[in-house]
């Protein structure tokens, strides 16, 4: 009995999760800032103002007019929670002449394989785990970005149009609409960078489809039963600063750091308040001749209580990444949380970048 009500605990969970009315969520679509790119994720996500290639469609879409190739394609794929969660990110992105680009990305976030144990006892009270059957509760993200040279020499603008769809079996599904707005601008040595995700906000419309039965069960079990409704993101603007500082002939070191801002109620950050709450992230890339990287970063920053003492102390997550280039193919590598630092679990990210038709600039 306890697989049941484990079960039936886990469903309601996840149903309870999304809105049965209109409001603003704190952490709605909360797949989305995950991170794409093990690049950056080693770098700890600091790329607002750095990122130059097809990344970019997910960090700041003005970056995606620093892709040096006719076409760049990228895959990414982690795992999570000891790999009951994956993780996946595909991306496609072209320059358009001179003074444009486009891209497409692609993010799935899903846990496969869910027990439904609805059906678990037949009519007569007799257990049957023939009667289990399993689901899927996925999260999936389209983003198509477009980037644009301004007439102001520097300055690059770029947007994110999204779809999102969520589905949670054959119970709850989701479609969300958004836009993201980003720009980049080099000044002599630095480069600064800004992206208003969600600027309109994101809108998911949610739709319940429970059957008797699951409506049943819900009801002498003491669970909710979840309406369709309406789930709100709110917007969050990211501001970021970087610098390239050559070293010698063949060695390089990029410095890059975020200040991610929300206005949706206070978070555990930084700096919080309930109308302001501002997160630090913080990355570096050493390289030699463009081939081989090293990288690393901070941030996850949280204020959480001693195990012992009445008082609190920050915790924050550190991230170390290596890369190679070689010609049109780069592969890239990210732990995330090394030593268990923050409340946050460990991952090893990996993605590769391709580089078709390689143009001579």
């Amino acid at each position: 009995m306890s697989f049941l009500r484990h079960s039936l605990i886990l469903l309601s969970l996840i149903l309870a999760s999304n809105l049965s009315f209109s409001q603003v969520r704190k952490y709605s679509n909360e797949f989305l800032n995950i991170g794409v790119g093990a690049k950056a994720l080693g770098m700890s996500r600091a790329q607002t103002a750095v990122v130059n290639d097809l990344t970019a469609g997910y960090w700041n879409p003005a970056g995606l007019l620093g892709i040096e190739s006719d076409f760049q394609v990228n895959f990414m794929h982690a795992e999570y929670f000891a790999g009951i969660a994956k993780y996946d990110y595909g991306a496609f992105a072209k320059p358009i002449g001179d003074d444009a680009a486009i891209g497409i990305s692609f993010i799935r976030f899903g846990i496969d394989d869910i027990p439904n144990t609805i059906d678990l006892i037949d009519a007569t009270g007799n257990i049957n785990y023939n009667r289990v059957s399993t689901f899927s509760a996925t999260d999936y993200g389209f983003l198509a970005s477009y980037a644009k040279k301004s007439k102001i020499e520097g300055l690059n603008l770029g947007a994110n149009a999204k779809v999102v769809y969520r589905q949670v079996g054959d119970f709850a599904k989701a479609w969300g609409f958004g836009l993201d707005l980003g720009a980049q601008y080099k000044i002599k040595d630095w480069q600064l960078g800004a992206m208003f995700k969600d600027v309109t906000t994101t809108v998911n419309s949610w739709q319940y489809t429970l059957s008797d039965r699951v409506v049943e069960v819900f009801t002498l079990t003491g669970n909710d039963i979840p309406q369709n409704g309406l789930e709100i993101t709110a917007p969050r603007l990211i501001l970021g600063g970087g610098r390239y500082i050559p070293i010698k002939q063949k060695f390089g070191l990029m410095l890059a750091l975020d200040l991610e801002n929300t206005f949706d109620g206070q978070r555990n950050t930084v700096i919080s308040s309930k109308a302001f709450n501002m997160d630090p992230y913080f990355g570096f890339e050493a390289n030699y001749a463009q081939i081989v990287f090293l990288r690393g970063g901070l941030g996850n920053f949280q204020k959480v209580k001693a195990e012992i003492g009445n008082f609190t102390t920050t915790i924050f997550q550190p991230n170390f990444g290596v890369g190679l280039h070689l010609k049109s193919i780069t592969i890239d590598y990210a732990l995330t949380d090394i030593g268990d630092q923050s409340a946050a679990l460990y991952s090893n990210i990996f993605s590769i970048k391709l580089d078709l038709n390689k143009s001579e600039k």
